[in-house]
């Protein structure tokens, strides 16, 4: 894929701010749209967008295919008359820089219940109209996300696998009285997502006319507790019962003496072989449709998947076993019309990994707070880079800039300390403004794009960082306040994106 040389911002959307708990597709959405074109900036990228369960991570979802709908905005729906101003007026306190996610939620999804009743009441022709469309054109994975959704909250949350044998295992009469009698509440499931794709694709619109493209993300794996594995457990290796036979995770490492143990479940490579890997072409399409470009995660896993037994406690003892990588994306590649699609290539990448990516020229990443702690041969050193990549001063899994060069400055440690002398000789810095600094070494290397995480732009330390790997509480709920993009951050990114020859 040839990618236009750009720039650009990483900011999910729950980031946003807002007086509803968790940011959401409504007016500052726009207005961070509104920000990136004043600023010079082409690209918004994204986390997820599938709706996320226990732990609120965007990287563990109820579905490959449908929306958040926490993501949904109420002043949106104000405008389409499913809610009035007032109902909308006297919100619950919510903390300003964090999103406290169990809150939000109760809040907000009381008010898409109330705007689901009154569209229940509604004589608007059109809205009916695109409801019925969009419910169609969706049916394919529609359909079983609904009663996936409706039996999960009729079991009191439960995962599918703890549900009646009969609906666990999809014995058709049950499935069918599931159906009649839950019929309210699978019309109340597909009106939410029809309201979340409806304001998503407004807000695409809104970014296409304003020359910002969106860059979105695919988890290479699946929740097990998802719609995708219940209603289609044959394309993962699971048991009689829907247990995983093996799971996802990756080896012990220098990080880890017993690796990491993710536990998402295994594809059945074969039998998805077998269906010319639709399910794949699907996913890829429907991702295609909300996004101009895709950026797969866990890229590795297209090459070699580590399996781990699936009663194991950790990653320990599992073994690599081989992907068919190539015929998956030519398969995709044949059925979508190309390969918009960026690898994320971190971590133990081999050169397998390495020659599938470069077969497709898919652009890979490179991440600047890798950098600095080799020699001048570290592939994350911007004089190494090569035109078809991404450059990332960090992502959603590292600390912000700031945070990783504090941590290193109050590091005793000598290997610390090394690494902090080669980043500021290499920047030609002093540190005092390293998120700026970081900025400009991504802007101006080779790399046909860059993407800065908005902490980054912002300056901010280790209190604003998205998520850290391993850990299970406090992550995904940071948030930008409103009034942060200012007029001196505005104009220093659009000077650094014109000055390296970035801006559109």
């Amino acid at each position: 894929m040839s990618l236009p040389r750009s720039s650009g911002i990483l900011l999910h959307p729950t980031s946003l701010p807002g007086r509803f708990g968790v940011g959401d597709l409504g007016n500052e959405a726009y207005r961070f749209v509104d920000f990136l074109a004043a600023s010079g900036q082409s690209i918004w990228q994204v986390l997820p967008l599938g709706p996320t369960g226990y732990g609120d991570s965007p990287y563990s979802s109820y579905s490959a295919f449908a929306g958040n709908t926490l993501l949904i905005s109420p002043e949106r729906l104000v405008e389409d008359g499913l809610l009035a101003a007032s109902e909308i007026s006297d919100t619950p306190t919510f903390p300003e820089e964090k999103v406290d996610y169990g809150k939000a939620i109760t809040f907000k999804n009381a008010l898409i219940r109330k705007a689901f009743e009154r569209f229940k009441l509604m004589n608007d022709s059109t809205l009916r109209s695109y409801f019925e469309h969009f419910s169609h054109e969706a049916s394919s994975w529609l359909e079983d996300y609904a009663l996936f959704r409706a039996l999960k909250d009729e079991q009191g949350g439960k995962a599918w696998n703890e549900w009646d044998a009969k609906l666990a295992r999809r014995d058709m009469s049950a499935l069918s009285s599931a159906r009649e009698r839950l019929r309210d509440e699978l019309y109340a499931q597909k009106f939410y997502q029809f309201l979340f794709f409806k304001q998503w694709s407004a807000l695409k619109s809104y970014c296409k006319e304003y020359g910002v493209k969106l860059i979105g993300d695919i988890p290479i794996f699946v929740a097990r507790d998802s719609a995708d594995v219940w209603s289609g457990p044959e394309e993962f290796k699971l048991d009689d019962q829907g247990n995983p036979l093996v799971v996802a995770g990756v080896p012990p490492d220098f990080f880890s003496k017993t690796g990491q143990l993710w536990g998402n479940p295994i594809y059945d490579w074969e039998r998805m072989r077998a269906e010319g890997f639709s399910w794949w072409i699907d996913r890829v399409r429907a991702s295609l449709e909300l996004f101009d470009i895709a950026r797969i995660d866990h890229f590795r896993g297209f090459v070699a998947a580590w399996e781990v037994p699936g009663r194991d406690k950790t990653a320990e003892h599992g073994r690599w076993v081989d992907v068919p990588g190539r015929e998956l994306f030519a398969a995709i590649k044949r059925a979508v019309g190309g390969l918009p699609i960026i690898a994320e290539d971190l971590g133990d990448i081999t050169p397998e990994v390495e020659a599938l990516r470069d077969h497709f020229e898919l652009p890979g990443m490179r991440v600047l707070q890798f950098a600095f702690g080799g020699d001048a041969k570290n592939i994350y050193l911007p004089h190494n880079y090569t035109h078809n990549a991404v450059a990332y001063t960090g992502t959603h899994d590292n600390d912000t800039a700031v945070g990783w060069f504090e941590s290193l400055t109050s590091s005793e440690r000598d290997d610390a300390q090394k690494e902090r002398s080669f980043c500021l000789d290499y920047l030609n810095s002093d540190g005092t403004e390293i998120h700026w600094d970081f900025i400009r070494a991504s802007f101006s290397s080779v790399a046909d794009m860059a993407i800065v995480p908005l902490q980054d732009a912002l300056g901010l330390g280790t209190e604003s960082r998205m998520n850290l790997p391993g850990t299970t509480e406090g992550n995904w709920a940071w948030r930008y306040k409103a009034g942060a993009l200012n007029d001196e951050i505005t104009a220093r990114l659009k000077k650094l994106t014109q000055l390296y020859g970035r801006e559109h």
